[in-house]
């Protein structure tokens, strides 16, 4: 049963209670379901919870195990700044924390140093979380779901393009993101990771 639906719910008769909540339950599962076949045929990875905090480098790993990409920390002892790259080290993106951060926001920039992406929280109330993804020159993304938990999904125009959830692996602080067919995997993965150092500050 989706916990946030009963934390906000009115107190019912036992029997009514139970009706509302596998109604609810259902629709969540239905809604579950429908995310997970809008990225059927795409790539699963396997991410390390926090792993701005880790220091070293780390790779992320595909469904079957194998290194997809390299995420280099080392540089986040130095210039707090992260940079995301192919097996091969060429950069795709990166990341500075202290450098891009305004306010409640964190910027994802090409090597170039040219803006990718510019994640910012929307809403977070004990019951529900929302980001806001801007894409220069593209349609914008946002989030849908328990962020704290890695129980989320991204949508563009109501559409899903990743699914994230802890289900996947059975491996302590880590989290399965699923990335619809088409998509940047790389930009994705960069951007769970924002999320994640945002929405885990100071916890």
């Amino acid at each position: 049963m989706d916990r946030r639906a009963a934390a906000g719910a009115p107190r019912r008769r036992p029997l009514a209670g139970a009706v509302a909540a596998g109604a609810v339950a259902g629709v969540a599962a239905g809604r579950s379901r429908a995310a997970q076949q809008a990225v059927a045929g795409g790539s699963r990875y396997q991410m390390r919870q926090r792993m701005f905090s880790i220091g070293d480098d780390f790779v992320i790993q595909n469904a079957q195990g194998q290194p997809a990409f390299r995420v280099d920390g080392k540089a986040l002892r130095i210039r707090s700044t992260l940079f995301f790259e192919t097996m091969q080290g060429q950069q795709l993106y990166k990341i500075q924390e202290r450098m891009v951060r305004v306010r409640d926001s964190m910027s994802i920039l090409r090597p170039d140093g040219s803006p990718a992406a510019k994640v910012h929280n929307a809403l977070i109330t004990p019951l529900r979380d929302r980001w806001q993804i801007d894409i220069p020159g593209g349609a914008g993304l946002s989030t849908k779901g328990n962020i704290v938990n890695h129980e989320y999904r991204i949508e563009q125009g109501g559409r899903p393009v990743a699914t994230v959830s802890k289900q996947w692996f059975r491996i302590r602080d880590s989290y399965g993101v699923d990335i619809a067919p088409g998509q940047d995997d790389a930009l994705i993965l960069a951007i769970c990771t924002v999320i994640d150092m945002m929405a885990h500050e100071g916890r």
